[in-house]
């Protein structure tokens, strides 16, 4: 099906392979950012604030982000948006070619946080422009071609292309992904469209509506709060794992991008697994499950002392998540109006993804606090080893007040 949309259906075609470029390249930052924050200065503190820079835009901007999609040309503000983003990532480049001291780490945390505000309007647009390109019969295979593509690239090529890519010279990744994202602008430029719909309120009278059916929605409500909880523990420990593969498990970085490669497996597998396993052991059960393997697969990572119990772990982890996002996904589709749907996501987004910055700051934060006290290498695994023991609490709380039948 999906293969036949793509054969026949022009736009989305164009999308798809905006898409596909789009999160080949972010797959490539996603490992030379951290690697290049961590050639600067070894403080894990600062590395951390790189990471929540990209990060902190969702917490700031994914509420207002919504609105403006609806109000805005999506066509033009998405590759507006990715030149944007091309600019941006070969200013990181130069930095990263100009043999930086340690106090270039703070203009990469300004970089990255420019990065990511055009990142949240980018992602927020691509999202709703869908309905407007494929017949609603299919948007399912439209939807599942994206996702997968996304974690293909994005997750499973990218990274260890950059660790090999490093090894030739730390700037080479950004220079890749800058080109992409002008090929992937000049795909999005000649899709045509329907004329758009707009938002026929006012900027803050449509997001009131959004925020009013957000707070009269109980379980959707908590359902975004356990998002929130969830992203700030992988963000914190995602935060401080490129340290904790160098130093402790002594990785290089093609290494540590082959086990970022392992947990995309995961991802893909997640994702292709996740109807089958709704089906044979319910809703509920999936999503139980999904919280106690994050917690499992972050103690093993705490406790193990080589990269292949790291991969498999994130293969878990991973799993998981892509179960997880399809299960709550799909039943937020169901559960919000269409007229809604592009402004009440945004606002669960910033529930769900704006707690992100303050887990990379928490990541770091941990490290330099245990580290007198613990030592460099217990400092590192307790990162992992909290964020094990609060998927417990949250599996505690999901049992009592996270239904979705």
């Amino acid at each position: 099906m999906a293969n036949a949309l793509l054969r026949r259906n022009r736009n989305f075609r164009l999308l798809f392979g905006a898409g596909a470029l789009t999160n080949l390249g972010d797959g490539l930052v996603l490992l030379a950012l951290p690697w290049l924050a961590t050639l600067m200065t070894r403080d894990p503190v600062a590395i951390g604030a790189v990471a929540a820079a990209t990060r902190l835009p969702w917490l700031l901007f994914a509420i207002p982000a919504g609105v403006i999609v609806d109000r805005s040309n999506q066509r033009s503000l998405i590759a507006r948006a990715d030149l944007l983003r091309s600019a941006i990532v070969v200013t990181i480049m130069a930095l990263a070619l100009g043999d930086p001291g340690p106090g270039a780490i703070w203009v990469l945390a300004g970089l990255a946080f420019l990065l990511g505000a055009a990142e949240v309007l980018r992602d927020n647009a691509a999202q709703t422009i869908l309905p407007a390109i494929v017949d609603p019969a299919d948007l399912e295979a439209a939807n599942g071609q994206m996702w997968s593509t996304e974690q293909l690239t994005g997750q499973f090529v990218g990274p260890p292309l950059a660790g090999v890519l490093i090894a030739m010279g730390v700037g080479i990744p950004f220079g890749l992904d800058a080109a992409l994202l002008v090929l992937a602008a000049g795909l999005v430029w000649m899709i045509t469209l329907p004329p758009q719909v707009r938002v026929p309120t006012g900027f803050l009278s449509a997001l009131k509506q959004g925020i009013a059916f957000m707070r009269g929605d109980a379980i959707l409500l908590r359902l975004a709060v356990v998002l929130g909880i969830a992203n700030f523990l992988a963000t914190a420990t995602i935060t401080v794992q490129v340290l904790f593969a160098q130093e402790v498990l002594g990785l290089s970085a093609a290494a540590y991008g082959m086990v970022l490669s392992v947990g995309a497996a995961g991802a893909i597998t997640g994702s292709l697994a996740a109807p089958t396993l709704t089906r044979s052991l319910g809703r509920q059960a999936c999503l139980l499950a999904s919280i106690g393997i994050w917690g499992i697969g972050y103690g093993l990572i705490g406790l193990s002392a080589n990269g292949y119990v790291m991969a498999l772990s994130l293969f878990a982890i991973m799993t998981a998540a892509m179960v997880w996002n399809v299960i709550t996904v799909s039943w937020r589709q169901r559960r919000i109006p269409a007229e809604l749907l592009g402004r009440v996501n945004s606002i669960y987004r910033f529930f769900g993804w704006g707690s992100m910055p303050l887990g990379a700051l928490a990541g770091g934060i941990v490290v330099a606090t245990l580290e007198p006290e613990l030592g460099r290498d217990m400092a590192l695994r307790a990162t992992f080893l909290l964020a094990s023991l609060s998927c417990l609490a949250l599996l505690i709380y999901a049992l009592f007040r996270l239904r979705l039948d």
